[in-house]
């Protein structure tokens, strides 16, 4: 007899298993996964011949352009930390540019490393804006507007490369590019200017809302006035906007150059055009949250882009993608992880309000 109460000599009675327990879409990991192996095998076959010529290029790599190279991408993560820095500033918040760029650091190792990272590394750089004195508005405008910069320099750059490789962008499409962008931010800063004609606004729609759920026209108003005010904080000035238009300019453009400058270390040339095309697709495709980091499927577009676009044989291709991701991903989380280990490991009491006011903000 067992410590069961089954007899010793007879097998226990195993529970019907049941195919049940699969989810609608068991398939669609299965899908991925051969998805993955397949570009992996695809990519191995198309690079095999030429890896020997790109460890070559590697072998013979110029020290100079490799200390440039990381030297750019130090100017493009101090340059985004520079961005950050006046958005808050013109939300009434002083920073220092080192506790800036360390942010940067840490929310960069955090969306390049971790699985659905982008949502950590944003909730972390709330939480650390919270903490330096930002209200709930002032914290959820940086972010926000932070993003629209990067995509509109990001946009720029593709247009650009696209004017200089000679394709035809009509200069409807340049205008209508640019503009869209000057009027965003027109628009957030008026509203931060002129709080009274969106509280009409809200007062109307509030109004609507509360007779369809039969309350009080004015209720709810009071947290409405209170999001106002705080948005009144923020005012993006001629000064505070041209800075961040210079920086976003120079975080951009050292990234660029820090391509550029992998390639030379290599012994390639690229050309111009070709070089703002290969960097706009890549930087495109990583923001699609498939891998961390975009690991293979960043890498590809690059040597592609590299290839195709910026006229350099396969074998430097590769060898020049790998030592920009090397500097641009692996250096980068690098720094991020210990930059966050020594910073903002510690605990603190906030913690978990702020992450809760930050779930709360972002299911709105």
């Amino acid at each position: 007899m067992t410590a069961n109460g089954e007899l010793a000599g007879e097998p226990a009675e195993r529970p019907p298993t049941s195919g049940k327990g699969r989810g609608k879409f068991w398939w669609a990991k299965w899908v991925v996964g051969s998805a993955l192996a397949a570009l992996l095998i695809g990519e191995a076959v198309y690079l095999w011949p030429r890896l020997h010529e790109s460890w070559q290029s590697l072998t013979e790599i110029h020290w100079g352009w490799l200390a440039a190279c990381i030297w750019l991408q130090t100017l493009s993560m101090s340059g985004f930390g520079r961005v950050q820095k006046q958005l808050l500033n013109a939300g009434g918040v002083e920073v220092g540019q080192r506790k800036s760029v360390a942010v940067v650091y840490g929310a960069t190792a955090m969306s390049v490393t971790l699985p659905a990272g982008q949502v950590f590394s944003t909730a972390f750089t709330y939480r650390q804006t919270r903490r330096w004195g930002a209200s709930p508005i002032v914290a959820s405008w940086q972010l926000v507007m932070s993003g629209v910069v990067a995509t509109a320099g990001l946009a720029l750059l593709g247009v650009g490369g696209a004017l200089l490789v000679g394709n035809h962008v009509g200069p409807f499409k340049l205008i209508l590019s640019l503009a869209g962008v000057v009027a965003l931010v027109w628009a957030g800063n008026y509203i931060s200017s002129n709080p009274g004609a969106l509280e009409t606004v809200l007062r109307r729609a509030l109004a609507l809302i509360n007779r369809v759920r039969k309350r009080p026209p004015e209720y709810g108003m009071n947290k409405v006035a209170d999001v106002l005010s705080q948005l009144e904080s923020v005012d993006l000035g001629k000064r505070d906007g041209a800075l961040v238009a210079v920086w976003a300019v120079v975080h951009r453009f050292a990234d660029v150059a820090c391509l550029g400058a992998a390639c030379y270390a290599v012994g390639a040339e690229p050309k111009l055009a070709g070089l703002l095309l290969a960097f706009a697709a890549g930087k495109a495709v990583g923001s699609i949250p498939f891998a961390p980091g975009g690991i293979v499927y960043v890498d590809a577009t690059l040597i592609y882009g590299l290839t195709a676009a910026a006229g350099l044989p396969a074998a430097q291709a590769v060898a020049a993608a790998f030592v920009y991701r090397l500097v641009s991903f692996i250096l980068v989380a690098i720094i991020g992880w210990i930059v966050f280990a020594f910073v903002f490991r510690t605990p603190q009491a906030d913690d978990a309000e702020f992450e809760k006011e930050f779930e709360q903000r972002r299911t709105l």
